[in-house]
């Protein structure tokens, strides 16, 4: 599972760290971060994909949540019994506690 989340984590920190060092020109130096660089690796995108450059970012980052949201439901479904354990213990708070807060019973008269 680890594996799973580093090659999930890893890949996505790299590109986002790239795209917004890159959107904003801060290159330290090195052309891999410039703005130039940028424009150019969306534009070849865009044409080798047929859309306009500036709709990718957006693109990306709707597979990045699609992805997201497989990789967490795969971690759920594994640690279900985990979850549903802590559902169930936190109900039981929540249900003992509203009982509480309701105060002392009246007697009846």
């Amino acid at each position: 599972m680890r594996a799973l989340f580093l090659l999930w984590a890893l890949p996505l920190g790299l590109f986002w760290g790239w795209y917004f060092l890159s959107l904003n020109d801060l290159s330290f130096g090195y052309i891999m971060f410039s703005r130039q660089l940028h424009d150019l690796v969306f534009q070849i995108y865009g044409e080798i994909l047929g859309v306009d450059p500036a709709l990718i970012p957006g693109m990306v980052a709707r597979a990045c949540v699609f992805d997201s949201l497989i990789v967490l439901a795969i971690l759920a479904f594994r640690r279900r019994r985990v979850i549903a354990g802590w559902i169930r213990a936190a109900h039981a708070r929540w249900a003992g506690r509203s009982a509480h807060e309701a105060g002392p019973e009246l007697p009846a008269e």
